[in-house]
């Protein structure tokens, strides 16, 4: 039998999908300070806690860094080819597309680089933030593709990226403005050994 914390949990985990179309409203600050606090309680190796956050109201920056990242994307995506290629290419392509989804606020989650298990630690705390955003009522998106702004030092100097950190997960966070379906999910292959 579950108890309501449990079912709550489970029903956040189960329901939270990527937002790709936001609302023209602002996320309140202590709304992102709580999301970023619930990142925080994630699992960290040796308790090192190596993350650092950089959080991104600036519309114009943001379009700029999608700019500069959407034709080096293209690039790479033409490259690889693959299914689907020739769609996600007609999308990079548009004017109108905004890697960010045109969200609200971008919140980069940094790795001190010095960390082993850093990356790993990252990405705990960013699922973390994504679950407790969806709790809240705030979508969520992770753009692992906005990494490509490390290549720009002039971009991650207006991001306020220190030398020593790198960004491991760009996440935009915004009220949706349509839920899209909840895609379906195979079933797990697992091997159990007695």
């Amino acid at each position: 039998m579950q108890t309501d914390r449990e079912s709550t949990v489970f029903s956040v985990i189960r329901d939270r999908r990527s937002i790709r179309n936001y609302a023209d409203r602002d996320v309140p600050g202590d709304v992102l300070q709580s999301i970023i606090a619930a990142g925080i309680e994630a699992p960290t190796a040796m308790g090192l806690q190596p993350w650092r956050f950089v959080v991104v109201k600036d519309r114009d920056l943001m379009q700029r860094v999608s700019d500069y990242c959407r034709p080096i994307l293209a690039e790479i995506v033409s490259s690889a080819g693959g299914p689907g290629s020739e769609e996600f290419l007609a999308v990079l392509r548009s004017p109108e597309f905004n890697l960010f989804h045109n969200a609200p606020v971008l919140v980069l989650v940094l790795s001190a680089k010095e960390a082993q298990s850093g990356i790993i630690d990252c990405a705990l705390c960013a699922e973390n933030m994504m679950l407790a955003a969806w709790a809240l009522g705030i979508g969520s998106c992770w753009i692992g593709s906005a990494t490509i702004v490390e290549k720009n030092p002039d971009l991650l100097a207006e991001l306020k990226v220190p030398g020593d950190y790198r960004i491991v997960a760009p996440l935009v966070f915004g009220y949706p403005a349509t839920l899209p379906p909840k895609p379906a999910r195979r079933e797990p292959v697992i091997t159990w050994i007695p």
